[in-house]
C-alpha cells in the first residue's frame, strides 16, 4: 500500500526521533551529530532539516513524543497493570535513564528545551496527582496534604527509585515504584480524614 506524502512525512519524522533517542542514551546529546541520527534513521541529512530546523528542535519534539506516548501508556491503568507496565519498563530502565539524564542536561544549557523539559515534569506530576486523587477516592479519605504536592512526591521517588533500579538492578526489584507508591498511599490514607 502506498504511502501520501504526509504519511512518508510521519515516518520519517518518527524513525528520526527513535533514532535520536537511541544516539542521545548511548553517546549523550552533544556526542550524535545531525549526521549520525539521520544515518542510523536511514535517511540523507536532507531528510533531517526538511523535519527538524535544528538539534534543539528535534529534542524538544522527542520529550513531547515520550511525554505523550508515556502518558498514554499508563492513564487509567489499575494497579496491577501500572505493576506490569513497570515490569515491562525495567527491561530498558538504562537507556530510559540515560536518555532522561541526557535531555535533562541538555535542557539546562538551552531555555527552550528547559520549558519543554518543565512542562514534560509538569504533566508527570499532574498524573501521579490524578491517581492519588483516585486512590483516595476510592478509599473515602481526604489527602492528608495538598494532592498536587502529593504528586510531586510521589514523582521524585520514582526518579530516585529508578536510578537505584538502574544501578543495582540486582538488588531492586523491578517493581520498586509501585511498591513504594502503595506503601506511601497506605501510609497517607491512615493520615487521611474520613470523608464518609
Amino acid at each position: 500500500m502506498r504511502l501520501s506524502r504526509v504519511e512518508k512525512q510521519a515516518q520519517t519524522r518518527g524513525r528520526l526521533l527513535e533514532a535520536a533517542g537511541e544516539l542521545f542514551a548511548e553517546r549523550g546529546v552533544n556526542g550524535a551529530s545531525v549526521e549520525q541520527i539521520a544515518e542510523r534513521a536511514g535517511y540523507s541529512r536532507g531528510a533531517f532539516y526538511s523535519n527538524f530546523e535544528d538539534k534543539a528542535e528535534l529534542v524538544v519534539a522527542l520529550l513531547q513524543e515520550r511525554t505523550r506516548r508515556e502518558h498514554n501508556e499508563v492513564k487509567g491503568l489499575s494497579w496491577e497493570r501500572v505493576r506490569a507496565w513497570n515490569r515491562s519498563r525495567a527491561r530498558n530502565v538504562t537507556e530510559w535513564l540515560a536518555l532522561r539524564t541526557e535531555l535533562w542536561l541538555y535542557s539546562l544549557r538551552d531555555g527552550r528545551v528547559r520549558r519543554q523539559l518543565a512542562e514534560r515534569e509538569r504533566l508527570s506530576r499532574s498524573a501521579h496527582a490524578q491517581g492519588l486523587a483516585e486512590v483516595f477516592r476510592r478509599a473515602g479519605v481526604k489527602p492528608p496534604a495538598d494532592i498536587e504536592f502529593l504528586g510531586l512526591i510521589a514523582h521524585a521517588l520514582e526518579d530516585g527509585l529508578l536510578i537505584q533500579r538502574a544501578i543495582t538492578p540486582d538488588e531492586v526489584r523491578d517493581e520498586v515504584v509501585v511498591d513504594a507508591v502503595e506503601l506511601l498511599c497506605r501510609s497517607w490514607i491512615a493520615l487521611g480524614d474520613r470523608t464518609k
